[in-house]
């Protein structure tokens, strides 16, 4: 047996730490695309935007700032259209969006200010039609139902049974209602859950049916609007006959408070907001969420880059159906990690 020196000694302790520490630095990250987590982060992030996205980037930012205790996330929940007003200001590193960015309206004022964004297509939502569970008159409504209740045409409809006649016109499969007090809270102009509800349910009607002249509103606007889904939570919840409409998450969290009506699809056939029915486009109110990221201040603040490297690995991503939401194709996902690996500015929309 060779017997070491003092100096033997002391090369092959070093040699052995040093190779403790390739392997350590050397492991397998298991194909997480985030690499986030670094003691050395700080500074400051501002998030704003989307009520409908603000619960999925809160869980986010907890996380994230679990590892990484010196830099300040900072997430509101203001609005869509609030948050991309502040978001083309500059005043903003990453907007929550609960809809495609407006083409005719903030792209352009992006675009004037020198914002170069990245669009990044985070989860899905069922936009959910909720009323109280003591409503067992009604369980079920179609488009034609929807905008006979809260369409432009139905402005000072006080009781459910007000919009028969109008019903009846356009051919609402789910009348006559009851009559009872029609008691609608929902979210605000400033609001994409808002916008995303009056071009999926109400605009087909009202602009190719209906003859009402494009551009003006189709949601009628005598209710008690909030740009808080909690506020919108309690109002449904305090009146045996309400109406109204929040994202699925603020649903599933608060079952016992509201129920969801199915939704009439094409076909007549009633589909209840879940998972499967959302992810499939079974479910007629289903619509992408997005956030988008400022690329200069992504290139210029490493801890901008970081958070979103952590919001689409898997730790972050897996955010969106702990709060309710639901995830992404495997594929749609894909797509947003290499959109955001690729740094890939502006909008995918059609112009």
């Amino acid at each position: 047996m060779r017997i070491l020196n003092a100096r033997g000694v002391r090369l092959f302790l070093l040699g052995l730490v040093m190779a403790i520490l390739a392997t350590a630095c050397g492991g397998d990250s298991g194909g997480d695309t985030a690499n986030a987590s670094g003691n050395d982060l700080s500074g400051d992030i501002v998030v704003t935007g989307s009520s409908t996205v603000e619960p999925i980037s809160v869980a986010v930012a907890d996380k994230f700032s679990s590892e990484n205790p010196d830099v300040n996330v900072s997430v509101e929940g203001p609005g869509t259209g609030d948050g991309m007003v502040k978001f083309c200001a500059g005043d903003a590193d990453i907007t929550d969006a609960s809809r495609p960015i407006k083409l005719d309206e903030e792209e352009p004022v992006c675009k004037k200010n020198g914002i170069d964004y990245i669009e990044i297509k985070v989860g899905i939502d069922g936009l959910s039609v909720i009323t109280s569970p003591d409503n067992s008159d009604v369980t079920c409504l179609g488009f034609a139902d929807l905008y006979s209740l809260l369409g432009p045409e139905s402005e000072g409809f006080e009781n459910w049974s007000d919009a028969n006649d109008l019903a009846k016109k356009i051919g609402a499969t789910h009348a006559p209602y009851p009559d009872a007090p029609l008691d609608v809270t929902g979210p605000g102009e400033e609001s994409g859950t808002f916008d995303s509800f009056g071009e999926i349910v109400m605009q087909g009607i009202a602009y190719d049916e209906r003859g009402i002249p494009e551009d003006d509103p189709v949601i009628r606007p005598d209710y008690q609007a909030s740009a808080n889904d909690n506020v919108i939570i309690e109002g449904v919840a305090g009146s045996p006959s309400s109406l109204g409409w929040v994202g699925f998450a603020y649903y599933v969290q608060n079952q016992d408070k509201v129920k969801a009506l199915e939704i009439e699809d094409e076909n007549g056939e009633c589909i209840p907001p879940d998972p499967d029915t959302i992810q499939s486009g079974a479910y007629p109110i289903a619509r992408d969420l997005y956030f988008y990221v400022n690329a200069a201040k992504a290139k210029d603040n490493p801890a901008v880059a970081a958070f979103v490297d952590y919001y689409l690995s898997d730790p972050g991503i897996s955010s969106v159906s702990e709060v309710g939401y639901v995830d992404l194709h495997p594929d749609d996902l894909q797509e947003s990690r290499d959109v955001w690996e690729a740094r890939e500015t502006g909008t995918r929309q059609e112009s």
